[in-house]
């Protein structure tokens, strides 16, 4: 069977959850509580949710799904506030309304993979690499707006204010039309 697996993370419980597609399912399940039978799978890839999972319950449960030789495909993407104007301006923002907020100061970084993984599966492969992504005003305040530093953890009345005061900034800073510099990450895990 042919399944199309993705990960993402719902960051307002601060949980991983997975959604299996396929003709015959659609579901969503917390990535902790997957349960499929031994060698289900060639690869099981995790996008932007990696760092969520509790990796001592899960990296068993990749390991005993995988078929023999399988891989782990870990794949992140972050702005780069430091190299980017706007992304810059951008994050200053969310930290005034969250100062607390764990996501700033994102700088090209090979993603972190824990321990728990070094028995059982061979590092085959990382790559970091830069990407300019274009953007518009409306979409760049969606993704702004979508980043755990505000809709996951401020009130709808602060979403608000914070959104009102990010459009104004937005036509200050950026024309309608512009890119913001990302850089993507991404690790091959090959079970051994």
């Amino acid at each position: 069977m042919t399944l199309n697996y993705y990960a993402h993370a719902t960051f307002a419980f601060a949980k991983a959850e997975i959604k299996i597609l396929s003709k015959d399912m659609d579901y969503v399940v917390s990535i902790e509580d997957i349960c499929f039978s031994d060698k289900s799978f060639d690869v099981i890839t995790a996008c932007q949710c990696f760092l969520y999972f509790n990796h001592e319950t899960v990296m068993p449960k990749f390991y005993r799904m995988l078929r023999k030789g399988g891989n782990i495909l870990v794949l992140y993407m972050a702005w780069l506030p430091f190299e980017d104007k706007i992304a810059g301006a951008s994050e200053n923002l969310v930290l005034k309304y969250n100062p607390n907020w764990s996501g700033a100061g994102g700088t090209i970084h090979p993603i972190d993979i824990p321990d728990c993984y070094k028995e059982n599966f061979e590092f085959v492969h990382h790559e970091e690499f830069t990407i300019r992504i274009p953007f518009t005003h409306e979409s760049w305040n969606g993704r702004m707006k979508a980043c755990r530093g505000i809709g996951a953890s401020l009130t709808k009345k602060e979403i608000s204010m914070w959104e009102q005061e990010y459009r104004t900034l937005l036509k200050h800073i950026a024309p309608n039309e512009f890119d913001i510099l990302h850089y993507g990450a991404i690790v091959e895990l090959k079970k051994r």
